[in-house]
């Protein structure tokens, strides 16, 4: 793939959101129809904005555009395009764009690194007609919105593998701002990762006391079974009270941290 741009690009991965509903409700034909006007209407704006088609999956597509500013004008421009299209059978198609702009390693197979990861969780955050982008490509878009295009802060978001991201949505032609939350995880409080921890140990301790009962030998004799499970019941049940001496713990934590 060396035909692809290196050094900084910005990607954009687009999916149709409740694909499996429209085929239910239009069948094996009339989706066929639905699904072909979407990847041309796609194809045409990206690529009329010197995009390059990388890979495309049942109905995401995955692009990569040398310039933010090119990127996010095909976003526009795909999203206007699929919005006016007359679809078969008065069906509405909506689609979630996604975009990110890093230096990700050019390899013999493509893109690789975070910055594509990132590009396609941001994607997958969002809902049908939205675009989103990062802070990365917020900031080299500068002032220099499309027509018609406004910029909304959403805040910081918690990614799935990728953690905190500063996303920003794209509304067009005066459309507002979508009032559905983003689909990103919350950020566990520090009692909860606590709790996690512990609970961690506590099964990582059993599923070893477990193990040594149940394949422990002594040397130049056959297992002594029903003697190690004997201490693994024992090893259990000390693990049990010491479940439960942590979360007396951590109620009385709660409590001091609530009304002291």
């Amino acid at each position: 793939m060396s035909q692809l741009p290196g050094g900084t690009v910005t990607f954009v991965f687009t999916d149709i959101e409740g694909s499996t509903r429209l085929l239910q409700e239009l069948g094996d034909e009339g989706y066929g129809r639905v699904s072909g006007d979407h990847r041309r209407l796609v194809r045409e704006t990206f690529g009329a904005r010197g995009g390059t088609e990388i890979d495309t999956q049942g109905d995401a597509f995955y692009f990569s555009f040398p310039r933010a500013r090119d990127a996010v004008g095909a976003a526009v421009d795909a999203q206007r395009a699929l919005h006016e299209h007359e679809w078969p059978g008065g069906s509405e198609l909506r689609v979630r764009m996604g975009l990110h702009t890093g230096e990700p390693h050019l390899g013999e197979e493509g893109y690789l690194g975070l910055d594509v990861v990132r590009a396609a969780r941001i994607s997958a955050a969002g809902h049908g007609g939205q675009i989103l982008i990062s802070e990365t490509t917020r900031a080299l878009l500068g002032n220099q919105l499309p027509d018609g295009v406004a910029v909304h802060d959403l805040g910081q978001q918690h990614l799935k593998d990728v953690q905190h991201e500063h996303i920003y949505e794209l509304t067009i032609d005066g459309r507002k701002a979508s009032a559905r939350p983003l689909k990103t995880q919350k950020p566990s409080s520090r009692e909860e990762q606590i709790a996690s921890r512990f609970e961690e140990r506590i099964q990582s301790y059993v599923e070893n006391q477990l193990e040594r009962a149940l394949l422990g030998t002594e040397e130049g004799g056959p297992p002594k079974v029903p003697t190690k499970l004997a201490a693994g019941g024992a090893a259990i049940g000390l693990g049990v009270l010491f479940m439960v001496l942590v979360v007396l713990v951590a109620i009385a934590f709660l409590i001091k941290a609530l009304f002291f």
